[in-house]
């Protein structure tokens, strides 16, 4: 029988939600695997607001559930102080519905469905009367305004650095006075982007790169098979290991656009049309980049140059399929196969 479009949205819920579970206990393992000392920090702080920073997907937004997961935890605590892993808190947060832990973050789409061209977390992500457009299902002024159901309410802000001044001074009051002592983690990747209100009140920390070593005994303890190449690409940050598949998947395109290149121009437009399928901006430029690498400076500077002008494009709604086939004509110049 034909599922309807009701059925359908529930099904697609569903498995979002169970992929969100099982990528917010793989981060909270890989927290507490690569970041011990720096959870010994946070599970001791008894203060209103953390900030932590560092490089794009080091683990920051990982510490942060393992911080919301070390506040809650009622069993016994490991070494460096990491939640157990095991009582009714750490197995809702596990599943991802942890009652009292909010994540607040920009919006990577419109509500039109378009990719969002410009990050921002609004007024609107802070009170709900300031959310006209229904973008934020929780709101934190009435998230904090409710008791914690185990200890102590969470709310981890990624992307502190896209905090409008409007949102930020709202959120400043509870910051400095947070009903039911509640905790603000705030994560960000620069901490000049960061408003100094924000800075202030707030105690810093850095989550800095891991060792390739640690990172191939986490790929280990995960499951998945040795990957040297993913640990090279990966450079320090656990973030990579969210989802290997993916990021293999994203280099094996990014080889395969760029061996096309020096078969013709057939072959390098038909490359083109299946990455324009496939891509991910989350990962495929990143990916490119990386099998540039090798490249001399002239011709990877031209690449990235060509690159660049396909994701300003895509962001700018031109046609995918025109942007693609651009791109896959420059990048045929920029190597020196025109």
């Amino acid at each position: 029988m034909k599922a309807t479009a009701s059925q359908t949205a529930h099904a697609q819920a569903a498995g979002a939600r169970t992929s969100g579970a099982q990528t917010i206990s793989s981060q909270v393992t890989a927290a507490a695997d690569l970041h011990g000392p720096l959870l010994e920090q946070t599970g001791a702080f008894g203060g209103n607001a953390l900030l932590l920073t560092g490089p794009a997907r080091v683990g920051k937004l990982g510490v942060a559930w393992a911080v919301a997961a070390q506040h809650n935890c009622t069993g016994p605590k490991g070494m460096y102080g990491e939640a157990c892993g095991a009582c009714h808190s750490c197995r809702a947060l596990a599943a991802g519905g942890h009652p009292d832990v909010l994540l607040v973050e920009p919006r990577a789409t419109t509500t039109t469905g378009k990719a969002a061209r410009r990050k921002l977390i609004p007024i609107g992500a802070v009170l709900s009367g300031r959310d006209k457009t229904r973008e934020y299902e929780t709101h934190v002024f009435e998230f904090l305004e409710v008791r914690p159901t185990f200890a102590r309410r969470v709310v981890i802000v990624s992307g502190a650095e896209y905090l409008g001044p409007e949102a930020a001074n709202a959120l400043l009051k509870l910051v400095e006075e947070p009903p039911h002592r509640a905790l603000f983690v705030f994560l960000a990747e620069d901490l000049r982007s960061v408003l100094p209100t924000i800075v202030s009140r707030s105690a810093r920390l850095s989550v800095t790169p891991a060792t390739d070593r640690a990172l191939e005994s986490a790929l280990g303890r995960a499951g998945h098979a040795p990957d040297p190449e993913l640990v090279a690409f990966a450079a320090g940050r656990a973030g990579v290991l969210d989802d290997p598949q993916k990021v293999s998947a994203a280099l094996t395109d990014a080889r395969d656009l760029t061996d096309a290149l020096a078969d013709g121009l057939l072959a390098a437009l038909q490359a083109a049309e299946g990455l324009e399928k496939r891509f991910d901006p989350g990962w495929h430029p990143e990916a490119l980049r990386f099998v540039w690498r090798t490249l001399p400076p002239h011709q990877r500077a031209r690449a990235d140059t060509a690159l660049t002008a396909l994701q300003e494009g895509l962001e700018a709604y031109a046609s995918p399929s025109l942007s693609f086939q651009v791109f896959a004509l420059a990048l045929r110049d920029a190597l020196g196969h025109a």
